[in-house]
């Protein structure tokens, strides 16, 4: 298998694993254009604990590493691909991306196939194509909304982990990651007129509760607003929201209507019409 460069551009919130520490789906596009999933990707790696540090954060970095396809018995998805070593001493940071011209390098890639219309994307995601990745952009954003959830990780994940996992070898009862108490959703109309609403999943919008939460001193009520500002006042008012979509495998593979989830938020700030009159 030859090595991959990937620009990495979506990290989702950490879960606990059966085999692994806390693990981060990881997903990018090429230099072509097409989309990758990396996983499993500990998340020690990614906070920089371990051998790589990252300036800024690993997303919009182009990394160089050995990968290989995912069996189909495991994920029959296209994109998914595992890493050929667990310790990443393969790996290789080629360059971080900025956003002078208004992300104009990160457009370049990120934005080289977007779907208007999700009706083709779910068409998209079923056999044979079973495509499970996509960057998206919708008609317009209605606003944020959350569901309250479980707060503690599951049982049997706590357990599970006392037995050791792959990247260390040694058992522990740490979970580093607090488990979110909500769950977020972007409520949206489509390109066909159609009113949707996707839940989030990505790890800037977990880390952004928790920010507002201490800065709320432990007010959640406080904390939601915060996050809604954001995510509503802010990206809706000055910034050019594009949505990144991915698949759950559980609800792939029961061929649900809608098997995305929103993986990730790509937000240029919106650029002045130049009137041709």
């Amino acid at each position: 298998m030859p090595r991959i460069k990937a620009l990495i551009t979506v990290t989702t919130y950490p879960l606990p694993s059966r085999s692994y520490d806390e693990l981060v789906c990881t997903a990018g596009v090429l230099e072509n254009g097409d989309w990758i999933r990396i996983y499993p990707v500990p998340l020690s790696f990614l906070k920089g604990t371990g051998k790589f540090k990252f300036k800024g954060g690993v997303k919009y970095t182009w990394i160089e590493l050995d990968l290989q396809k995912r069996k189909k018995s495991d994920d029959f998805r296209p994109e998914s691909y595992s890493p050929v070593n667990y310790d990443f001493k393969d790996f290789k940071v080629i360059e971080r991306l900025d956003t002078k011209g208004n992300w104009l390098k990160r457009k370049e890639f990120c934005l080289a196939n977007v779907y208007h219309d999700l009706s083709i994307l779910i068409e998209e995601s079923k056999a044979p194509t079973n495509k499970s990745l996509a960057t998206y952009k919708p008609k317009r954003i209605i606003g944020l909304d959350w569901e309250e959830d479980e707060r503690e990780w599951k049982n049997e994940w706590q357990e599970l982990r006392k037995q050791g996992d792959l990247f260390t070898a040694e058992p522990t009862n740490d979970i580093s990651i607090p488990k979110l108490p909500y769950k977020f959703f972007y409520k949206f109309e489509d390109a066909s007129g159609q009113i949707r609403r996707l839940m989030i999943e990505d790890w800037e919008i977990g880390q952004l509760f928790w920010n507002c939460l201490k800065y709320a001193e432990g007010n959640e009520a406080v904390a939601l607003q915060k996050v809604k500002e954001k995510y509503e006042d802010t990206f809706l008012n000055k910034n050019d929201v594009y949505l990144f979509l991915g698949t759950t495998k559980e609800w792939h593979m029961r061929r649900s209507k809608n098997p995305f989830v929103i993986i990730g938020v790509f937000y240029p700030k919106l650029e002045a019409q130049t009137s041709l009159f």
